[in-house]
C-alpha cells in the first residue's frame, strides 16, 4: 500500500477525459481543472523502490561545477551526483550554492544535505590543487580532440585515484584552462540537430557512465 495520498484522477466528461495525479491530502480534487466536470479517483501511485547497484566502479567520484549559473541545474546535479555516489561537489565561480539559493534546495530534494560540497571562487586554482593531489581530471566538452564518453573506461585508472568530472557554463562551456589540465576530454554523442544538452542532463549521463 502507498504511504501517502497521491492518486490518479480521471475526468468523467467523455469530451475531456483528463487524467492526472493529485495529492488528496493537500487538494480536494473534485472537479476537473480543464473542463470543470466531476473527477473520479482511480488508483494510488506506485510506491517507488530503491535498488542498490551490485556491480559498479569503486573510484571516488568528485564533481566540479565551473560557473554553472542556473540554480535549478545545480540542484538537479546535486540529486544526480548523490544518486551516482559522488563524494563531493566543488561549486566554482558564479555557481550558486544551497545556502544562498532556495531553488537549489527545491530541485535537489534533500540531496544537498547528503552530499558534501564546497565553494571556490576560482575553478582553475581548485582543479590545479586536486590534480596535484593525484586526481584524474575529465572535462565534459565537445572539443575537436574530445573522445566519446561511451568509448571511455575507468578500468585503466588506478583504483586509488579520484576521478574529477568538470562541467561548465552555458553557453561558454568549460574554461579552456581547465580543458588544458584535463587528462581526458569527453563528449556525449548526439543524433539530433541540436549540438548540446542541458548541463545537468549532460552531467547525469556522464556521472552514471563513470559509475556503472
Amino acid at each position: 500500500m502507498t504511504t501517502d495520498a497521491i492518486f490518479f484522477l480521471q475526468c468523467q466528461n467523455p469530451a475531456c477525459q483528463l487524467r492526472f495525479p493529485l495529492d488528496l491530502a493537500q487538494f480536494e480534487g473534485k472537479f476537473c481543472p480543464r473542463c470543470g466536470s466531476p473527477l473520479e479517483k482511480d488508483v494510488p501511485r506506485v510506491e517507488s523502490q530503491s535498488f542498490p547497484a551490485s556491480n559498479h566502479s569503486q573510484h571516488t567520484l568528485i564533481g566540479v561545477l565551473d560557473n554553472v549559473r542556473s540554480a535549478h541545474n545545480v540542484g538537479s546535479i546535486f540529486r544526480s551526483a548523490e544518486g551516482a555516489g559522488f563524494s563531493h561537489l566543488h561549486l566554482c565561480g558564479i555557481t550558486p550554492s544551497p545556502n544562498t539559493h532556495p531553488a537549489i534546495v527545491k530541485t535537489a530534494l534533500g540531496a544537498e544535505k547528503m552530499l558534501a560540497w564546497t565553494y571556490a571562487p576560482n575553478a582553475l586554482r581548485q582543479v590545479e590543487q586536486l590534480k596535484a593531489d593525484g586526481a584524474f581530471i575529465i572535462a565534459l566538452e565537445a572539443t575537436p580532440e574530445a573522445k566519446s564518453l561511451f568509448d571511455f573506461s575507468s578500468n585503466k585508472i588506478e583504483p586509488t585515484q579520484n576521478i574529477l568530472l568538470i562541467v561548465g557554463n552555458e553557453p561558454a562551456g568549460v574554461d579552456p584552462r581547465l580543458i588544458a589540465l584535463a587528462d581526458a576530454c569527453l563528449y556525449i554523442p548526439m543524433l539530433g540537430n541540436k549540438a548540446s544538452l542541458n548541463v545537468s542532463i549532460a552531467f547525469s549521463i556522464a556521472a552514471y557512465h563513470l559509475r556503472f
